[in-house]
C-alpha cells in the first residue's frame, strides 16, 4: 500500500483548533446525565468525526418502532446511487405491501408512484406500505430486503441491531441500540440527498386527482428548532416516543438519538437538550467534502490507467470551542496492484488525520468511477502508442 505523508497548515478553516481534538468534557456528570432523563436510552454525536458527546445505556437492545426505516432509506439512497434506481422510476404496489397497516398512504393494489414519490412518504409520512412497495422493488419481496438490511448491519459493524421487517411493526427479534441507530443515521446522511425529503414539514401526494394525500412530518423539530433536517420518529407502545434527529449548524452536523421517551413533548424537550449542549459547547472545521478527490490509483489492465480516489464521506476536525492548534498531518494510504474491473464506490485506500504524531480520524477512500476491464484491443492500443512514441 503506497502511503503519502502531507503536513499540512490547515488554512484559513484549521489555524485555531484546540490543542486537544477530543478532550473530555470538564462540565459536571450530572449536567450530562440530566440530557436525557426520560429516556430509556441516548446518544448524541458529531456526524463527520463520529465522536460520542453524550451517551446513556447506549447499548441497550430496545425496539426501534419506526426509526428502523432509516436502514430502509440508506438502501434506497444506495440504489439510487449505484443506478439502480432512478428518481422518477415508477414502482407498482403489490396486494402484500397495500396491506399494510399503522401509518400508511393506502396504496392501492397495482398503484403506481415514482421512487420520489415513495421516498416522501416514508421520510415524511412514515409509511408502512410505501417501504414494503420500496423494498419488494429492489430486492423482490420484504423478506430478501430484510436480508439485505442485517447484511448492512453487519457491514457497518452493528452488534445490537437485528430486523424483522422493513417497517418497525412490532416483530419479534426486531431490535436496535441507541447506538448502532446513531451509525445507520450518520451512514444515510453522506447522501446528501436524504435531507430534501427528511426535513420537509407537509407535502401532497396524488396532487391532481380526487385521493389527494396530506403528508405531515411526525418530527416537528424540522419546522421548530433552526437546523434540524431530520430524520426519522418512531412509536409503539412497547417502544415508547423514538426519534433520530440531525440538526446542522456553521459548518457541523450532529445527530441525536432517544429511545423509549414516555411522551412526543418529553422525546422532543431531550433531542432539543442534546443539540443545544453540542453547538454551545462544540464546533466542526471541515477539511474535505464527499466527493473530494484526494489521489489517484493506477489501476493494471483497466480501460483507464488509473481512477480517481475520492472521500466517502464528509471529513472535518471536531473541537472544543476557544482552543487552537497549528498544525494537522494528513496522511493518504491507497492500495498497490489494483487490477480492473474497479466499481464505483470500491474501497480504494483511507485517509487519516493525525495530530501531534495521535491519529485523531481515519475515512474510506472509494473509486469515484467505474474502470472497466480492457479488451485485448484496448491493451493492443495501448502497447503500440508506447512503441510509437518510443520510436
Amino acid at each position: 500500500m503506497k502511503t503519502t505523508v502531507i503536513r499540512l497548515l490547515l488554512l484559513p478553516l484549521l489555524l485555531f483548533l484546540p490543542l486537544s481534538v477530543y478532550a473530555e468534557e470538564k462540565e459536571t456528570k450530572g449536567t450530562k446525565t440530566e440530557l436525557a432523563d426520560e429516556a430509556k436510552s441516548a446518544i448524541l454525536i458529531e456526524r463527520d468525526t463520529g465522536k460520542v458527546l453524550y451517551e446513556k445505556n447506549p447499548h441497550e437492545k430496545l425496539p426501534p418502532a419506526s426509526m428502523t426505516k432509516i436502514m430502509t432509506m440508506l438502501l434506497i439512497m444506495e440504489a439510487i446511487d449505484e443506478g439502480k434506481l432512478s428518481y422518477d422510476e415508477k414502482v407498482r404496489t403489490s396486494e402484500y405491501a397495500a396491506s399494510m397497516g399503522g401509518s400508511q398512504i393506502f396504496l392501492e393494489p397495482g398503484e403506481e408512484m415514482t421512487v420520489d414519490e415513495l421516498l416522501r412518504a416514508i421520510a415524511i409520512g412514515s409509511a408502512n406500505d410505501a417501504s414494503v412497495a420500496m423494498a419488494e422493488r429492489i430486492a423482490g419481496s420484504e423478506e430478501a430486503f430484510v436480508e439485505m438490511m442485517n447484511e448492512k448491519a453487519k457491514e457497518l459493524g452493528l452488534k445490537e441491531t437485528k430486523f424483522a421487517n422493513t417497517t418497525g411493526l412490532p416483530a419479534e427479534g426486531h431490535y436496535s441500540s441507541a447506538y448502532d441507530m446513531a451509525i445507520m443515521a450518520r451512514e444515510l446522511l453522506k447522501y446528501e440527498g436524504i435531507t430534501k425529503y427528511t426535513s420537509k414539514y407537509e407535502d401532497y401526494l396524488r396532487e391532481n386527482t380526487d385521493k389527494k394525500f396530506w403528508l405531515v412530518n411526525t418530527n416537528r423539530l424540522v419546522k421548530f428548532y433552526p437546523g434540524v433536517d431530520g430524520l426519522k420518529t418512531g412509536f409503539t407502545s412497547e417502544a415508547g416516543y423514538c426519534l433520530t434527529a440531525t440538526a446542522k449548524k456553521n459548518g457541523m452536523r450532529v445527530i441525536a438519538v432517544v429511545f423509549g421517551a414516555p411522551t412526543p413533548k418529553s422525546r422532543n424537550a431531550q433531542i432539543t437538550k442534546m443539540l443545544d449542549y453540542a453547538f454551545h459547547h462544540y464546533q466542526a472545521h471541515p477539511v474535505y467534502k464527499r466527493n473530494e478527490t484526494v489521489a489517484r490509483v493506477d489501476v493494471s489492465k483497466g480501460k483507464q490507467k488509473s481512477v480517481a480516489a475520492v472521500t466517502s464521506e464528509p471529513v472535518s476536525v471536531l473541537t472544543k470551542k476557544g482552543q487552537s492548534v497549528e498544525q494537522i498531518e494528513k496522511v493518504v494510504k491507497v492500495k498497490d496492484g489494483v487490477k480492473a474491473p474497479v466499481r464505483k464506490g470500491d474501497e480504494l485506500g483511507v485517509l487519516i488525520l493525525k495530530q501531534d504524531g495521535k491519529e485523531i480520524l481515519r475515512s474510506p477512500l472509494v473509486a469515484k468511477q467505474t474502470v472497466a476491464e480492457a479488451s485485448f484491443w484496448d491493451l493492443f492500443k495501448r502497447v503500440f502508442g508506447r512503441f510509437v512514441q518510443a520510436g
